[in-house]
């Protein structure tokens, strides 16, 4: 069963992705809840994991117990990669260690557009396949979860939607609660993604799949069963307007989802998907799928310190309302030949993109809301910005112990 219940309109809040605790009830949850009032990863992580993160890559993607590369073998068909993600709601279910799972289905009349669903038996989990572009009020079906008298939940999410959850988990009253994590960043309404698909093709309802890689470039998968290949410089991203990643997104401090249980992405997997079990909830999830899943070490090669500060760069000048630059057509296939041989791959490509993200939020909360620089960015994204000449302006940081 699949339940997709009508749910109340959100309330109107400045920065808000619509994780859906607004259309709850108590929708005053949300300034103690919200990823972009005053986040507290430390003592969030502590509740979660049992401690905060850690030195080294910790810095970067948050505590972790382990990291893989991995694939499902044999592929699920019509999966985004293989399909990790669905098949550990569906195995969890198969196991009875859930009731149902929490995530997102397509919209029945279009494909791209996220609808929150509580799905209550294995194959079920098959609607929940592939990528949608949008804002997903997820959480607001957790009343519904809690009508229905499920008490043992699993819940698919993006940070700002598992940060909310984590900060509501003590009062649900779940006998068990399975977190199971995505990256996120750069979302967008489902609107501007149509406006975005028609800037990459003359068809654009043709096209049924869309995936950023780690090898630079986008795959485009189409309904008559081609597939094509856009390096990232080739993508019309200078022709976006200047509001179309909402400043929600541009100012994210949590890419890799560091307070799911396991984070199932991309970054790290030079092709397969990437994994970070987190906890020993995370490491039960994984070990459900037994030989289901082949499990590798993760590679890293290439220096991310030239493609940081470039990016940086052209940050700063869209932050004060300055136009991109924009490479040479010339140029543009000489690097994108050269960006999957020497830039930053594996590791050093999540490393890369976590210091794009730190620098992305200090910059354009600077530049949009100065004042909320203090409890917006956590002490992690400073320490990760640190290495670029971006530290704390007096007033900028506050005491990452405080409540």
């Amino acid at each position: 069963m699949i339940i997709t219940p009508d749910l109340a309109e959100p309330a109107q809040r400045g920065l808000c992705t619509d994780c859906g605790l607004s259309r709850m009830k108590n929708a005053k949850d949300c300034g103690r809840a919200c990823q972009f009032i005053a986040p507290d990863y430390p003592a969030m992580e502590e509740q979660v994991h049992g401690r905060a993160r850690r030195e080294g890559d910790e810095r970067f993607f948050g505590p972790f117990h382990a990291m893989h590369r991995a694939r499902l073998t044999p592929a699920t068909e019509g999966a985004q990669w293989t399909g990790i993600t669905t098949a550990l709601g569906a195995q969890l279910l198969t196991d009875g260690a859930v009731e149902a799972v929490l995530t997102m289905v397509p919209d029945a009349h279009d494909r791209w557009r996220p609808v929150p669903a509580l799905i209550t038996d294995p194959e079920g989990m098959a609607a929940a396949r592939g990528m949608r572009m949008g804002y997903a009020p997820l959480l607001a079906l957790l009343e519904e979860a809690q009508a229905r008298g499920f008490s043992r939940l699993a819940v698919i999410g993006i940070p700002c939607q598992i940060y909310a959850l984590r900060r509501l988990e003590k009062q649900l009253g779940l006998e068990a609660l399975y977190v199971i994590g995505t990256p996120c960043s750069d979302n967008t309404t489902t609107e501007n993604f149509h406006s975005f698909l028609a800037l990459l093709d003359e068809d654009p309802d043709s096209i049924t799949y869309l995936e950023f890689r780690a090898d630079y470039r986008v795959e485009l998968r189409y309904a008559d069963g081609r597939v094509r290949f856009i390096p990232f410089l080739s993508l019309p991203i200078s022709d976006l307007p200047q509001d179309f990643f909402p400043l929600t997104c541009r100012t994210c401090v949590d890419y890799t989802n560091a307070l799911a249980d396991i984070t199932v992405g991309y970054m790290g997997g030079e092709g397969d998907q990437w994994l970070l079990v987190r906890n020993a909830r995370g490491a039960e999830i994984l070990a459900a799928l037994g030989d289901r899943i082949v499990l590798s070490a993760p590679g890293s090669a290439g220096k991310r310190a030239g493609a940081v500060k470039g990016f940086i760069a052209n940050t700063a000048r869209a932050a004060g309302g300055l136009p991109l630059r924009r490479m040479p057509d010339w140029l543009r296939p000489v690097v994108s030949w050269l960006q999957p041989r020497t830039g930053p791959r594996g590791l050093e490509f999540a490393r890369a993109r976590l210091e794009m993200k730190a620098a992305e939020t200090i910059l354009h909360l600077r530049r949009q809301m100065p004042a909320r620089v203090k409890n917006m960015v956590p002490g992690h994204v400073w320490d990760i910005a640190a290495p670029y000449d971006l530290t704390p302006e007096p007033g900028e940081r506050r005491d990452d112990s405080a409540p």
